[in-house]
């Protein structure tokens, strides 16, 4: 398996994740046949999940965040297991995702997270911590004991990454000499752009659909991610 041969040789690993990961986990996407896309909302999932929308219709945000963004009961599969795997033996640098999910954190991975995690809740007002389950079992907009609204830890639309994660992101993918990008359309900025720092030996892309991307790799695979990263053997 080429995907084996080029992990065998491999000294720095760093691996690039987006939706597709979780996808496994029941965990639906936004862009393909069946993501939240091309599900029917009063408004668009990109405008529901915008800085303008939260703060204007911040009731309608948390009944679309609370329906479909807080899938608490998801499981880490199998391409969570293996990259925590990886990283245990010391062949996997970094976990970067695009995920808000906290997926990887549960199978046992360090990561940086582009876009934040469902898991972390601040008050606007006093900065109290909430958790993902108080969100969940609140009604309305939640409110913290100060009386100030809460505001899940996730980069929106119209939001800036933080800069320290985007750094450390972009030291990885620089250092390494294999880039596994999986899971995502690569389609999302400024994440997506983060691919042009990698110079290193090995470019790899693991999708279910074709991306922009394909010609410009080394290795593509047309494929779900756990399924072949579940095939690969730690030496």
């Amino acid at each position: 398996m080429e995907l084996q041969q080029i992990i065998d040789k491999s000294h720095r690993i760093v691996f690039f994740g987006g939706a597709g990961v979780s996808t496994e986990s029941g965990i639906p996407d936004f862009r393909s046949v069946d993501g939240l896309y091309n599900q029917k909302y009063d408004y668009p999932p990109e405008q529901i999940l915008s800085h303008t929308f939260f703060m204007r219709h911040t009731k309608a945000f948390y009944d679309f965040y609370r329906d479909k963004m807080l899938c608490l009961t998801a499981k880490p599969n199998k391409a969570h297991y293996k990259l925590a795997e990886m990283e245990r033996a010391g062949i996997l640098s970094s976990v970067i995702t695009q995920n808000i999910d906290g997926l990887h954190t549960a199978a046992g991975s360090k990561v940086l997270e582009l876009h934040g995690s469902v898991h972390r809740n601040y008050c606007m007002d006093c900065g109290k911590f909430y958790t993902a389950e108080d969100i969940l079992n609140s009604t309305g907009i939640p409110k913290c004991t100060c009386g100030g609204i809460i505001k899940p830890d996730v980069v929106l639309y119209e939001e800036g990454l933080d800069d320290k994660t985007v750094t450390e992101a972009v030291r990885e993918i620089s250092q390494c000499d294999t880039l596994i990008i999986a899971g995502t359309s690569l389609t999302v900025y400024p994440a997506a752009g983060m691919v042009r720092y990698f110079q290193g030996d090995d470019l790899v892309l693991i999708n279910r659909d074709k991306t922009s991307m394909d010609g410009s790799c080394d290795l593509v695979i047309h494929d779900k991610v756990g399924e072949t990263l579940d095939k690969i053997v730690i030496k």
